[in-house]
């Protein structure tokens, strides 16, 4: 992927992602099951980071401590767009992050702000993605699925890529 269009699919992944409120973010557990939990993304301007609000008693941050590996999925029905992330997570106790990324939807889940002793962070480098970006409203789905049938190629009228982030 030539340097231009991988900036243009980072640009893509970061509006797919500016989309959605909530992820699914999977870990795998002790026993090397796959754990998935909903999880508010704190920062939505992807550059290949990602940020999420945890409770250092949480069982994702033993999890993520013993295999950095991990997943975030997002997915919009409404817009017809869907993100999958991989790479590494870390757990932070940064207070100068904690300080830039505080909102007040934080506050319902450590009721001692930004100096409870239980937040962390969980900080996520992603090392590959993929999107699909399909299109959105009624017209749109009806029109994709028609041509789909017609030109019996289901990516006609959608957009997927795969992007390294490495």
């Amino acid at each position: 992927m030539q340097l231009q269009e991988r900036s243009e699919s980072i640009k893509q992944l970061a509006e797919l992602i500016r989309g959605v409120d909530i992820a699914m973010f999977t870990t795998v557990s002790a026993d090397g099951k796959l754990v998935s939990r909903p999880l508010g993304t704190q920062e939505v301007e992807f550059d290949g980071d990602l940020w999420f609000a945890t409770a250092a008693d949480s069982p994702k941050v033993a999890e993520i401590a013993a295999d950095p590996r991990f997943n975030v999925a997002y997915a919009s029905a409404s817009k017809n767009s869907y993100v999958s992330v991989a790479g590494t997570a870390r757990v932070l106790n940064d207070h100068a992050k904690i300080e830039q990324l505080w909102s007040p939807t934080m506050q319902v889940f450590f009721p001692g702000g930004k100096d409870d002793a239980r937040l962390r962070l969980i900080h996520v480098r992603a090392e590959s993605a993929e999107y699909w970006d399909g299109p959105s409203g009624l017209l749109g789905k009806a029109l994709y699925f028609v041509m789909t049938a017609v030109t019996d190629d289901p990516g006609s009228l959608s957009d997927n890529r795969v992007v390294d982030l490495k």
